[in-house]
């Protein structure tokens, strides 16, 4: 599952304790200051106007009236309008600069501080774009290590398939799995209402930043336009008042700045994209992207401070009880966080057994290919090469090259030449599918180290792949390795096709030796005479299979041609059975 082996691969950068010491380090260089993001002292008028102007005394209400004849509006309209003006003044007065209330004008110190904001969040959508939205399962769990790490470590070490079956012998996979499933419920169940709170804060802070990160800053910008009046841009508030007030929904729902915990794990899944290159430092990397953070949440209260985004919503809006409303998100977390637990525990038992069936299928390498070592492509990626190119089905192509070397070169061929020299085939048909699969099988090891050579260094698509890897773009290097190591795929699919296709095409053939049709004649070959002797048509039974069933006068060229022929066979089909189950295991 793409998720475990994402988590996995975290896990292998922090062990558990790894994570602790780098969370406490963080804590102490951590200059965050844990000041709401969002406290600005704006007079809450929950009541609408009309509750207000009922309110209002007498007196007030025959001077509204008065007024209200020579404005030409009912006197509800004015005192709003009053209402209204006040909360303009007020903005004026208190935050000079960025709103003019008379032309409901935003200004360009405004737009400063917009593009600023924007600027400001950039490290936080990277994170989103890079990593956690395609593995917010495996986010959830490497927060949860951090916040709830005796769950973590029981859910990590007490669910692993080889030590259950150890204890119990006696089960298979599937018993086995439903222990580690009620290992996991037990794990869950120590889960307080300290961890839930936390947890749920958390969360509900990567939703809001996630908001934050990919508001369209743009749409509100690109409405901006210069203006010679207020040297500047500038834009009317009634057209973005909508983005400004989703925007301003989020900002109140980042009143809290993220933990020291959601930004350990936000840093350290930006980072495993670096893990593992040259002089890669996780906490000096750590120590640089927490300045970034402690700046983005800087910028966001500063905004915050300055920009009174409610009270000019309330003026665009002509609404004076207008107040931001929180975001839901995070109510969900615990699913997301058990789906994943299950998920990583099904894939724990999906590779437990596949490794038993691998066992198996490598002692039938063993006898197969009479205990060979296998031959390894020399640039394909692999734990002794991390710089090769990444290629799906690289064990295919070490059982080809070794099976040619020890079983086809060693033994089939010796049965399979004479009869490309010397056989006379019944149909010309038969003749192209013996030489095309006999040819093929004959090149496999050529083609195959051609292979190797155009991933090398110096070959063509290994020339590609550095120069993708060497890019300076994340997701331009993402997309042009994955680009490059597809159509290395590609490649090695076309040469493994073609070798199955020879071993399929040539057992057809060999069946047909093996056998003669209705009138007593050989399917495949006219001159079988040729290979097995002079002897009497009806000694040539169908199906040789079994040589101790052929009759005394059978000649021993014929037995040891015709064992020979069923030898090959069993060796064809057994690679062929081979190869489905390396695909099977997709080794």
């Amino acid at each position: 599952m793409a998720e475990s082996d994402k988590f996995n691969e975290l896990s292998s950068i922090l062990t558990t304790e790894e994570r602790k010491g780098l969370l406490k380090k963080l804590t102490i260089q951590s200059n965050i200051s844990r000041e709401p993001l969002y406290e600005q002292k704006v007079e809450v008028l929950q009541s609408t106007t009309e509750t207000q102007y009922q309110k209002l005394p007498w007196y007030q209400r025959i001077w509204l009236l008065f007024l209200s004849f020579f404005k030409g509006k009912p006197p509800m309209e004015v005192f709003k309008d009053i209402i209204i003006n006040k909360i303009g003044q007020e903005i004026e007065t208190k935050y000079p600069g960025y709103f003019d209330y008379k032309q409901n004008l935003l200004l360009p110190l405004f737009h400063k501080e917009l593009t600023e904001l924007k600027e400001s969040v950039r490290l936080f959508k990277e994170a989103f774009e890079v990593s956690i939205q395609h593995n917010i399962g495996a986010f959830h769990a490497f927060l949860g290590s951090l916040e709830m790490p005796d769950v973590h470590k029981r859910l990590i070490e007490e669910t692993l398939p080889g030590d259950i079956s150890a204890k119990h012998p006696e089960m298979n996979s599937a018993a086995l799995k439903q222990i580690a499933f009620g290992i996991m419920e037990d794990a869950f169940a120590a889960i307080n209402e300290d961890h839930r709170n936390a947890m749920y804060h958390n969360i509900h802070s990567l939703f809001c930043l996630k908001e934050l990160a990919f508001f369209l800053f743009d749409r509100v910008l690109y409405a901006f336009s210069a203006n010679s009046a207020v040297a500047g841009m500038s834009c009317s508030a009634s057209v973005v008042r909508e983005q400004l007030a989703s925007l301003n929904n989020i900002l109140f729902s980042i009143r809290n700045p993220p933990s020291i915990e959601l930004l350990g794990s936000l840093l350290v899944f930006v980072l495993q994209e670096k893990a593992g290159g040259e002089d890669f430092d996780i906490e000096e990397e750590s120590k640089d992207l927490l300045a970034k953070a402690e700046d983005s949440l800087v910028t966001i209260r500063e905004f915050n401070k300055i920009i009174p985004l409610t009270l000019i919503l309330r003026f665009a809006n002509q609404n004076v009880a207008l107040i931001p409303v929180e975001l839901l998100g995070g109510d969900d977390w615990f699913n997301v966080y058990r789906d994943y637990w299950k998920q990583y525990i099904e894939g724990l038992f999906d590779e437990f057994e596949r490794t038993r069936r691998q066992r198996k299928l490598f002692e039938l390498f063993r006898s197969f290919l009479k205990n060979a070592p296998l031959q390894n492509l020399e640039h394909v990626q692999s734990e002794t090469k991390p710089t090769g190119v990444p290629i799906r089905r690289s064990y295919v192509f070490s059982f080809l090259l070794t099976f040619h070397t020890v079983v086809f070169l060693q033994d089939i061929n010796k049965i399979l030449r004479p009869i490309l020299i010397e056989g006379e085939f019944s149909k010309r048909e038969y003749r192209m599918l013996f030489t095309e699969s006999y040819n093929d099988l004959m090149k496999l090891d050529e083609d195959i180290k051609k292979f190797d050579n155009d991933i090398s260094p110096s070959g063509d698509i290994g020339k590609r792949y550095a120069l993708a890897q060497a890019d300076m773009s994340l997701t331009s290097r993402r997309r042009k390795v994955q680009s490059i190591v597809e159509l290395a795929n590609d490649s090695a699919n076309v040469i493994i096709s073609k070798a199955q296709n020879a071993l399929d095409n040539m057992l057809i053939v060999l069946r047909g030796i093996a056998k003669k049709d209705n009138d007593g004649k050989n399917e495949m070959l006219t001159n079988i005479s040729k290979f097995i002797g002079k002897s009497p048509s009806a000694m040539i039974t169908s199906a040789v299979s079994n040589t101790a069933s052929l009759p005394p006068a059978f000649t021993p060229k014929a037995i040891a041609f015709f064992n020979g022929i069923n030898e090959v066979i069993r060796n064809l089909q057994e690679a062929i059975q081979i190869l489905d189950n390396i695909d099977t295991l997709g080794l």
